[in-house]
């Protein structure tokens, strides 16, 4: 199915900052607690592990992308390199992990906003996403201007949160916990930690996705990922740092606002008021972010008829994927009203990772003209992925497999009842 091309408005700047706002609110505000959980102090070694496997798939998608300018990322690569079936279970990948990161994204954003009561939080969840797909539906320079205000904000609340944990007074090396905190999980739990990170750095794939809206996307993007990646990766450093020696691993475990114990816990509670704020506006960012990166692999899907022709629509004003946002909107907010949000981010890091890993294998595939960086970088890339993978909490596994599998079984009885109906 032929659908109207998407307009070509954003610049590097805007593709770094659109990349910066999925990642930013994601990995500080939500996973931290999970990883803490899986690895104790050992979470430090798991985010360098994530950062690793994650600048790997970075450049993978950034050459991808350079050579195929087009919506969809490694739904469209898949295809191009490795075959339609591939291309579909990268798709479906990206687009079942990250629609639970919308979920997990809204209910982070509804736990740091209101204190209230569960049903309150879940409500005001389902009005964040509701209004910011309307957002999204007005343009894509709305989104990104939107999301360089709440990026901004994010960096402002974070950098008031190091400081006052510094001089907080409570801050201290004995919260780490000695040397048996860093190998409490031990190798297994380091990469589940590992995996569950991985969730935080996924945003830069909102970047590759939106490559049929950045202008000079051959210089644009392998420029933009690598600045986001980079960027995000020392803040979740210093973020990170700084909330084990502030609370340590075991109460960022139990915590379900990981950073407002820590800032407690630390002796300056009262910045608790500037944390809410800033998790409430980085989650904010990255829904925002995931929705327009989600629609816009949605619409590469259905113009192949890969899913409903209907989700293809490309308003003729605004020039958006409008149904698919709105549809995507609609889904998230049932599973905002159903779902956990520890449950969601190692069922998003599953679908992901695996999206990840065929985004190397199609790199890997790439002939010397187009490519930027060696091919070590995608084995190195696809073997991390399918370790992190493999190393999630056990019910994040089953539960991915058997979405992925019902995608699968799906398009093949879909394409069989094509070909009778010819």
């Amino acid at each position: 199915m032929n659908s109207p091309a998407l307009a070509r408005r954003l610049g590097t700047g805007d593709a770094v900052v659109i990349g910066l706002g999925s990642m930013i609110g994601a990995g500080v505000y939500a996973a931290f607690g999970p990883a803490a959980k899986a690895a104790g102090t050992g979470l430090l070694i798991g985010l360098v592990l994530a950062a690793v496997v994650a600048y790997c798939n970075a450049t993978a998608s950034a050459q991808l992308a350079a050579q195929y300018p087009t919506s969809g990322g490694t739904y469209a690569y898949g295809r191009e390199r490795l075959g339609e079936w591939w291309g579909f279970a990268a798709g479906w990948g990206f687009v079942i992990g990250k629609t639970a990161s919308c979920a997990a994204m809204a209910l982070t954003f509804a736990t740091y906003a209101i204190p209230g009561p569960w049903w309150l939080q879940r409500l005001v969840a389902v009005a964040g996403v509701l209004a910011l797909a309307v957002l999204n539906s007005r343009g894509v320079t709305r989104t990104a201007q939107l999301t360089r205000i709440l990026v901004t904000i994010t960096l402002l609340a974070l950098a008031t949160l190091v400081l006052g944990i510094a001089f907080g007074g409570n801050a201290s090396p004995a919260h780490l916990g000695g040397s048996s905190a860093w190998s409490s999980g031990g190798l297994y739990g380091i990469l589940q930690a590992a995996g569950l990170l991985f969730f935080a750095f996924a945003g830069y794939a909102r970047i590759a996705t939106m490559s049929e809206e950045v202008r000079d996307p051959k210089r644009a993007i392998p420029r933009a990922i690598p600045i986001a990646l980079g960027i995000a990766v020392l803040v979740y450093l210093v973020i990170g740092a700084a909330a084990l020696l502030a609370a340590g691993p075991a109460r960022l475990a139990e915590s379900a606002a990981p950073l407002t114990t820590a800032v407690t816990d630390a002796g300056a509670g009262a910045l608790t008021p500037v944390v809410r704020i800033g998790g409430a506006v980085a989650s904010l960012g990255a829904l925002l972010a995931l929705i327009a990166g989600i629609g816009r692999t949605t619409l590469a899907m259905a113009r192949n008829r890969d899913l409903p022709t209907w989700l293809a629509a490309v308003h003729p004003r605004f020039r958006v994927p409008h149904h698919a946002e709105f549809a995507l909107a609609v889904v998230v907010s049932v599973l905002v009203l159903t779902a956990d949000l520890r449950g969601v981010i190692g069922f998003s890091s599953f679908g992901v990772l695996v999206y990840y890993a065929l985004a190397n294998l199609s790199a890997f595939t790439q002939q010397p003209p187009d490519r930027r960086w060696p091919r070590w970088l995608q084995i190195l890339g696809l073997a991390g992925c399918l370790v992190l993978a493999t190393t999630l909490p056990w019910p994040s596994i089953v539960a991915g497999a058997a979405v992925f599998a019902v995608g699968l079984v799906g398009r093949l009885l879909v394409r069989r009842s094509r070909a009778r109906q010819r």
